[in-house]
């Protein structure tokens, strides 16, 4: 499917997300709180599904041809290590949280405090935050939107649009509105990647995509952790790894 222009799978996701998580506030005060856990729970079961299937792209044959066979998993190891030093460096779980947590007092300014406040407030951050790292580490984020800026079609975007709809739809039925501001996330993040295929056309090789995928995919493992109250990963203090996975893997090509 050809865009008419750059971005437009972008314009479509942000929309669909929207749709989703205004139904899902719509219709989620009807649900039961078991009812709301089951789902949370059933979108856990599913990121974790998605993560695996990302996360396998560590056997890509263009990845083992280009860095060696025994190297991809040492990639997205050492990619994970140097991404979480720098990431709890930054605090960027800890900023993300801070962010969350302003834009939540300003959109509920006058209401009552004490606990149902704060509890009010830690729901609104985790649902920006899970469905704004659901919806932006995927590779179909990735591949769609650079895919979108090279002219190649809006296909991956089209597809993830759906699936994001959906989610949101579920999520926003639990998180509530926080669900709804994860589409400006969408937008920053995808528009961003799409500049980025207009720009640099198709400079970055398959084999560096697929390691950036993979290590996309582990940390769509700790999201469904935390979506399963398994374990809270601090997944934000892990971002820079999907920057790390693709330099790291240049640095293994030209060593070779």
């Amino acid at each position: 499917m050809n865009a008419a222009f750059p971005g437009l799978g972008t314009v479509i996701n942000v929309v669909t997300v929207l749709v989703g998580a205004s139904l899902g506030m719509l219709v989620g005060h009807r649900l039961s709180e078991r009812t709301r856990s089951i789902v949370t729970d059933c979108l856990g079961l599913t990121t974790l599904l998605m993560a695996l299937l990302s996360a396998w792209e560590v056997t890509d044959p263009g990845l083992r041809a280009a860095v060696g066979t025994g190297a991809p998993m040492l990639i997205v190891l050492g990619s994970l290590l140097v991404g979480a030093i720098v990431g709890s460096a930054l605090r960027i779980e800890e900023r993300l949280e801070g962010l969350a947590g302003v834009i939540q007092q300003r959109l509920h300014r006058g209401r009552s405090g004490g606990e149902d406040a704060h509890a009010e407030r830690e729901r609104f951050i985790e649902g920006w935050l899970t469905a704004s790292l659901l919806f932006c580490v995927g590779p179909l984020t990735i591949l769609g939107s650079l895919s979108d800026g090279l002219g190649r079609g809006i296909d991956q975007l089209a597809l993830k649009s759906v699936l994001d709809g959906f989610a949101a739809l579920a999520f926003a039925s639990t998180f509530g509105v926080g669900v709804l501001l994860s589409a400006a996330s969408v937008a920053v993040v995808q528009g961003l990647l799409t500049i980025v295929g207009v720009l640099l056309g198709s400079v970055l090789p398959a084999a560096h995509i697929s390691a950036l995928t993979a290590t996309g995919g582990l940390l769509l493992v700790a999201i469904a952790l935390r979506l399963l109250r398994i374990r809270e990963i601090p997944v934000g203090d892990l971002l820079p790894a999907l920057v790390v996975a693709p330099l790291l893997t240049q640095v293994v090509i030209a060593l070779r």
